[in-house]
This record gives C-alpha cells, sequence and structure tokens, in this order.
C-alpha cells in the first residue's frame, strides 16, 4: 500500500539511532532476561501510568490471564466483558480457567455499555470479575461500570491495550479498577518491536503475587511457592519501550491532529465518524468510521493505494471456535453485531504525513460523492 493502515517500521525509523544504540547496550551486556533493563522499564511505566507498580510481563493475553489468577479468581468463576474486542479478551478469560459472559455496547464509543452490564448482573448469576475494553483509544464510561461492580464485589480488571496516556476526569486509565493489563505490540501506541505487555496495579502485595506468577511462581529460584508460568518480558524489549516511552505523549498528540483534520474532512458524507467522550482524552489507537456501505468503501481506499482494516469483523461469540457456548447477556448483543459490519479504521499512526491525510480523505469522499 501506498498508505499503509498502520506502519510500526515507521516508529522505527523516527528514533533509529537511540533503538539501535539501547538493543547494543542489551547485547553487550550479556543478560536478556529480567535484568535491569526491565526493572528500569516497569519503574518508569508504573509512573506514566499514575500507579504504584508495573510488572512486565510476556504479552497483552498474559497480561490478562495473570492479571486473573492474581486476584484469586477460582475454576468456573464467570467474568463479564464485550465481544467486538479482539479475541484475546475472551481468550485469557478460558486460558485462566474461567467463563466469559459477554455484555453488549454503546453504539457510540463501541465500548461496554454500563446499563447492558447492571442488566447482566442482575440476570447471570456467579460474575465475579468484569474486563472494560478501553477499544480504540476511547475510554470506557467507568463510573457506573465501577459503582455496579462494587456494590456486588465484582472486581473490575482494566483492559488498556489501546488506550495508552489516556486519562478519564484527569486521571490515568490503569488506575480505577483493581488491577489494569497493557499490551506493548509493534501496532500499539507504545509498541516494542516484538511481543511485551504490563500489568499495573497501586497494591504492592498484587504485585508481588503478579512478579511471582509470571516466573513458574518462584519467590526462591527453582522453588515453586505458587502455580505460575513463564511470562517474561524481555531485556531488548525493555529496552526499546523505554527509548519510546519519553515520546508517547508527543505521538498521541499528533494521533489527535490526524483525527482531527480526519473529523473536518469527512464531514458532511454519509460516514458515522468517532465520537469523543466527555471528559477523557483519546489515544486515537484506531480511527474508526462506520458506513453501511463499508466493504464497497474499503475496495475503493485499496484501489487507491490506501490501507484500511476492520477492528473487529467477527464478534467473538459467532467465532467458529466460540460459536453457541458463550454466555449472552439479557437481550443479546444486537449493537455488537450491527457495528461489526460496519466499521472500518482508516491510515492512523503518528508519521503519517498531512499529505497523505489529505489524500485519504480525498479518497474517501471521491468513493462516497
Amino acid at each position: 500500500m501506498a498508505i499503509p493502515q498502520m506502519d510500526p517500521g515507521a516508529g522505527y525509523r523516527a528514533l533509529k539511532t537511540d533503538i539501535d544504540a539501547a538493543v547494543a547496550r542489551v547485547l553487550a551486556s550479556g543478560w536478556y532476561i529480567l535484568g535491569k533493563e526491565v526493572a528500569a522499564f516497569e519503574v518508569e511505566y508504573a509512573a506514566a501510568c499514575g500507579l504504584g507498580h508495573a510488572v512486565a510481563v510476556a504479552n497483552g493475553t498474559d497480561a490478562l490471564i495473570l492479571a486473573l489468577k492474581a486476584l484469586d479468581l477460582r475454576p468456573g468463576d464467570r467474568v463479564a466483558t464485550v465481544a467486538h474486542t479482539a479475541v484475546a479478551t475472551v481468550a485469557a478469560i478460558e486460558l485462566a480457567g474461567l467463563e466469559a459472559v459477554l455484555v453488549d455496547i454503546e453504539p457510540e464509543t463501541c465500548n461496554l455499555d454500563p446499563a447492558a452490564f447492571e442488566r447482566c448482573l442482575e440476570a447471570v448469576p456467579g460474575i465475579k470479575a468484569v474486563i472494560p475494553v478501553h477499544l480504540y483509544g476511547q475510554a470506557c464510561d467507568l463510573q457506573p461500570i465501577l459503582e455496579s461492580a462494587r456494590r456486588r464485589g465484582v472486581k473490575v480488571i482494566e483492559d488498556c491495550a489501546q488506550a495508552q496516556g489516556v486519562t478519564l476526569d484527569g486521571t490515568p486509565l490503569g488506575s480505577f479498577g483493581d488491577i489494569a493489563c497493557f499490551s506493548f505490540y509493534p501496532t500499539k501506541n507504545l509498541g516494542a518491536f516484538g511481543d511485551g505487555g504490563a500489568v499495573t496495579t497501586a497494591d504492592p502485595v498484587l504485585a508481588e503475587r503478579l512478579k511471582s506468577l509470571r516466573e513458574y511462581g518462584w519467590h526462591d529460584r527453582y522453588v515453586s511457592a505458587i502455580a505460575g508460568m513463564n511470562s517474561r518480558l524481555d531485556e531488548l524489549q525493555a529496552a526499546i519501550l523505554r527509548v519510546r516511552l519519553p515520546h508517547l505523549a508527543a505521538e498521541n498528540a499528533r494521533r489527535g491532529e490526524i483525527a482531527a483534520a480526519y473529523d473536518q474532512g469527512l464531514a458532511g458524507l454519509p460516514l458515522e465518524l468517532p465520537r469523543r467522550r466527555a471528559g477523557a482524552t483519546h489515544a486515537w489507537h484506531q480511527y474508526v468510521v462506520r458506513s453501511k456501505n463499508r466493504d464497497a468503501l474499503q475496495a475503493a481506499l485499496k484501489a487507491r493505494g490506501i490501507g484500511s482494516n476492520i477492528h473487529y469483523p467477527v464478534p467473538v461469540h459467532l467465532q467458529p471456535a466460540y460459536a453457541g457456548r458463550l454466555i449472552l447477556g439479557p437481550g443479546g448483543l444486537p449493537v455488537t453485531e450491527r457495528v461489526a459490519k460496519e466499521v472500518l479504521s482508516l491510515p492512523m499512526y503518528p508519521q503519517l504525513a498531512d499529505a497523505q491525510v489529505a489524500e485519504v480523505i480525498a479518497a474517501i469522499r471521491a468513493a462516497l460523492a
């Protein structure tokens, strides 16, 4: 594509000298797993998130699994979340030995609907936790979700994989629930050049439990005090993330400029443009429009060398691996199923040039003329 939908390589090229130096430093050190780079990154990332503790892990899916295990949920307990998300959210619930309950979303933001969540809590017994996914870089409507959860002793695990650097009412996401999970997959706003993830918490006891769980349940090396797993961020990725972290705010700001240009350039077209939640910043991990002629629009863009993507084309409960066996909230998931047929993610990454943004806008206007 002349204009790709995402370009992780552009992030490398923008910081090539510093990233190359960080990689060389690690290779020369002779220490490649859970060393000084990981320890330093954990401190720096916790500070960036406004929390006391960050525990670096192998990927975002493991972050969710470890968060669920750290909260002492029992096999068979139920966890509410959404079907309009990366399948990792639901996969992690099942990999932790738990049962997913799927809740419908708000049509305006594509995030978990607090009213649907409340109805689900009333109708479905055994829900012990909820994972609100801050999708596309947009904060969930957390206050009513938290109120519903706390009345019933339900744990809240924020899925912040797409919302690094976002605040709600001035407070960083990840600070509201019991625990929060992040992904550093290469296309994320803060991306590594391989897999990576983190779990954040304000609770020092929970942080120590997470550190044990990520390495076989060890407190003393080679002796498992609890049943854990192997999920360790490597030193190379930690060093790269340390280079990229100080640039996150500026890169998110650039994403915001691109989003504003799209807003202006696409106004008045038969498209539903993304909404912004009042009181929240937006990371613009994706700029997602909705069109009833989505597939034709995507084909028209492709013909002009412009990439796009669909996040996500098939809701989790309709995918072959999960169809017919997941619990749905009362009334089913009609908004989720409608949205999945309409969403289209336009090119969005910080190094996207103004001229490229203008070309995307012109192509869409021509396709919808």
